[in-house]
């Protein structure tokens, strides 16, 4: 059997690669500039091979009871990876995948395509238009996944942009955003101030040393208006191969004090990764 080889394309915002894994027959890594942006395998799509898509996954998996559909939005594309997830995790589930990057939706199409049957619809569209747009109460679940290079865009991180993922969740829709920092955090702060002023239940996950100040890194943010179950949830993630912390209560109210919410006025893009810290060497 012919050996896969390494794609290289120009797209909307970089240039994307997909790189087989020597390890794993039908599994591929994407990057744009370098950037790593997803890993999927095509045989196997509850594999995943991130530590912050393994996080978000374990959320997914106790927003509700295993195996129940969910209508589920995601917001930025990449390889597809999670959307496959749910579609394995969940069979019968309605996803919607906005991607601003139209070229990259097309060369994940061409060369990683989903399987027949998953239900999901792709949209090459900005993530805030899309939304704004969008009819209310469409989703169970809203993930938040977009970044230009190694940042998010400034206009996904306002309150105005809350309010938009909010009126696009279901009452007791739970919303999941991937972000990074490092100490003091003062973006990663600043965003749970900000989706605290729409959500009244916000949980943080991330790796202890994260948390700790010691390196930069992702976490993800969960918020919903209804109780997250978060015991669930800690369980999950301290179990994972990548141990991860799920703050949330007095802890987290202590972590976010004195942060501000973030205006459309004031937004600026999340911090800029140090050198290495994202990259493919």
């Amino acid at each position: 059997m012919d050996e896969p080889i390494p794609v290289t394309r120009t797209v909307d915002h970089g240039t994307a690669k997909l790189m087989p894994d020597v390890d794993r027959r039908r599994a591929w890594l994407l990057t744009v500039d370098g950037a790593p942006q997803s890993y999927v395998d095509l045989d196997e799509p509850t594999h995943l091979e991130f530590e912050y898509t393994r996080r978000l996954a374990h959320v997914l998996d106790t927003v509700a009871e295993p195996g129940r559909p969910l209508d589920v939005t995601h917001l930025g594309g990449g390889a597809l990876t999670l959307p496959r997830y749910v579609a394995a995790t969940r069979p019968g589930s309605r996803q919607d995948v906005v991607e601003a990057d139209r070229a990259l939706l097309a060369l994940i199409g061409t060369h990683l395509p989903l399987p027949p049957g998953t239900g999901t619809t792709l949209h090459g569209a900005d993530a805030r238009e899309w939304l704004e747009a969008a009819g209310p109460d469409r989703a169970d679940v809203l993930i938040a996944d977009v970044f230009g290079g190694s940042r998010i865009p400034a206009h996904l991180t306002s309150t105005g942009y809350a309010r938009a993922a909010e009126r696009a969740l279901r009452p007791d829709g739970v919303y999941l955003a991937n972000l990074a920092d490092a100490a003091p955090f003062g973006f990663l702060r600043s965003q749970l101030a900000t989706f605290a002023t729409v959500f009244e239940e916000l949980a943080l996950v991330a790796e202890p040393g994260v948390l700790r100040g010691r390196r930069f890194g992702n976490a993800v943010l969960v918020a919903s208006h209804r109780p997250l179950d978060t015991a669930a949830l800690a369980r999950r993630t301290a179990a994972d191969a990548f141990p991860a912390r799920v703050e949330h209560g007095a802890a987290l109210e202590r972590f976010v004090a004195g942060a501000a919410p973030v205006t459309d006025e004031d937004a600026v893009p999340s911090p800029e990764p140090p050198g290495g810290a994202f990259g493919i060497g």
